[in-house]
């Protein structure tokens, strides 16, 4: 008797917990199927408001980050999203700096961006293969740090989410895998490495959440429950596109980190009388060309990238200096990318997205003919951003030009530098010249009325961006050919510097 009724017992147990299994199912079934709605809804709303949204999913291999983001997008209209898995950096992407993968996948205004595995992904994996070294991670930690807050200051919204399941289920998942012809080629020895290492890469990861959580927190997922992952994946997703819905795009505060800074003379201190003869300037440049063009050899077998800015007074003579550049270097091994008004899909995205576009690879240079520094000059003065956007960039571009450095570029800074009276004698000898006349436009008119206002904001710029790392160099042009020699002269200097110190490091 006391048998049978203890069978009954555990019977009803049983069934009462199939019953609340099957009722949790359909329950979140249901809670799916409402949130898919209204991330369906939500679609056309952050399209209106020009919302940008990053989605990052981390996790474990095997955990099914892919599939959870199938899941995320299995009702979204195409044309709101793309997925991405830059990770996984190809062998040609490995001669950019450490986030270049990630911020050229940084989406447009109204539409969002998945993710799949990202730069905590990159970074852990790195470290623990010995790739990178303990203070090459660090300074990985703080570049990811700085981004995500420049990408929240600049209006994104961001949600990071990591899925996580124990040592036991990623063994049997990465089996079950290996075992199928049609999976087996989803595990990859990196991956068989990270189960061998569970408990290394679970404290290294906790480690990065904690460093990294504060400006866009972490949201861990049990990914041993997929349903419910979802669910709460789906969740947390809208309930951030509501807020931002709600509030609008956020504006980040300035701030002022303390970088250390090159004292730098005001515009009008600068003496613009040096000059130089045609006799010298003909055998000075001829030398100096030479010697260019041997160094751009070295640095590209050595795979130095380096990034010239020029930046300068309209006539002031910056095409000109640069040819006299360009014309030793190889045209295989470097590029001129002139920088105009930013285009529609450019102005949709963060503002450094077009200059992190156009880096250079390892071993080339890159001459910008203007820079990110519109933003503090142009884009300050034309009200093309506000006050705060201005007012955050120091910081902001103080930040990218050492995570530049800290890759390993050469960044020179060139302002080329003129007085008023001469930029009117060029002005007029453009107006006066046919085969010169493209090369003057009504802006150009317009911006030297305002010659007070921009040199104050020059002013500004050069003393607080002239870093230890990337120091403005103020060009003197009213003698363009005086210019052209001192240009070349602190660009060969700063080569030589780079190949010594690789030389002595062994590189």
């Amino acid at each position: 008797m006391e048998g049978a009724r203890k069978m009954k017992e555990d019977k009803k147990a049983k069934d009462t917990a199939q019953s609340e299994e099957k009722k949790e199912k359909s329950g979140l079934k249901q809670e799916i199927r409402e949130l898919r709605e209204r991330l369906m809804a939500q679609q056309q709303l952050i399209r209106e408001k020009k919302l940008p949204v990053i989605v990052l999913v981390e996790g474990w291999a095997g955990a099914g980050k892919g599939s959870l983001i199938g899941e995320l997008i299995s009702e979204i209209d195409p044309r709101f999203y793309n997925v991405t898995s830059p990770a996984v950096v190809p062998e040609a992407e490995e001669r950019y700096p450490f986030l270049y993968p990630f911020a050229k996948a940084i989406p447009e205004n109204g539409k969002i961006m998945f993710y799949n595995s990202g730069w905590m992904e990159s970074a852990v994996r790195k470290l623990l293969r010995r790739d990178i070294t303990k203070k090459e991670y660090r300074g990985r930690v703080r570049q990811v740090q700085e981004f995500e807050r420049q990408l929240r200051d600049g209006g994104y919204l961001m949600l990071k989410l990591f899925l996580d399941i124990g040592e036991d289920e990623q063994k049997e998942r990465l089996r079950a895998q290996k075992k199928n012809y049609e999976t087996e080629w989803r595990v990859t020895e990196d991956d068989l490495w990270q189960h061998r290492e569970y408990e290394l890469f679970k404290e290294t990861y906790k480690e990065f959440m904690a460093e990294t959580g504060e400006t866009v927190p972490w949201h861990v997922l049990d990914g041993e429950k997929r349903k419910k992952a979802v669910r709460d994946a789906l969740r947390l997703l809208v309930e951030l596109i509501d807020k931002g819905l709600e509030e609008g795009r956020y504006v980040g505060k300035p701030f002022k980190e303390k970088f250390p800074l090159v004292a730098m003379p005001k515009l009008a201190e600068v003496d613009l009388s040096p000059t130089i003869s045609d006799e010298d300037y003909d055998e000075q440049l001829k030398k100096l060309q030479k010697r260019l063009g041997e160094l751009h050899n070295l640095v590209y077998r050595r795979k130095i990238p380096v990034v010239l800015c020029y930046e300068g007074w309209d006539a002031a003579g910056k095409g000109g200096n640069i040819r006299r550049i360009a014309k030793p270097l190889d045209p295989r091994g470097f590029d001129v990318m002139p920088i105009a008004s930013p285009e529609p899909h450019e102005l949709n995205r963060q503002y450094l997205w077009r200059f992190w576009t156009r880096l250079p690879r390892s071993g080339h240079i890159c001459i910008f003919d203007r820079t990110w520094y519109g933003r503090v000059m142009v884009e300050r003065l034309e009200g093309f951003c506000s006050e705060d956007d201005w007012k955050r960039a120091y910081n902001e571009i103080n930040e990218f030009e050492r995570q530049l450095t800290d890759w390993g570029a050469v960044v020179l800074k060139f302002w080329i530098h003129i007085d008023q009276d001469t930029q009117l004698a060029r002005f007029t000898d453009r107006q006066n010249t046919p085969e010169k006349q493209w090369k003057l436009t009504e802006e150009d008119w317009r911006n030297r009325e305002k010659w007070p206002q921009y040199e104050a904001a020059i002013d500004e710029m050069i003393e607080k961006t002239s870093t230890e790392n990337a120091p403005w160099h103020i060009i003197e042009s009213n003698d363009k050919k005086y210019a052209r020699i001192k240009t070349l002269r602190l660009l060969i200097d700063a080569l030589e510097k780079a190949c010594e110190k690789h030389i002595a490091r062994g590189l």
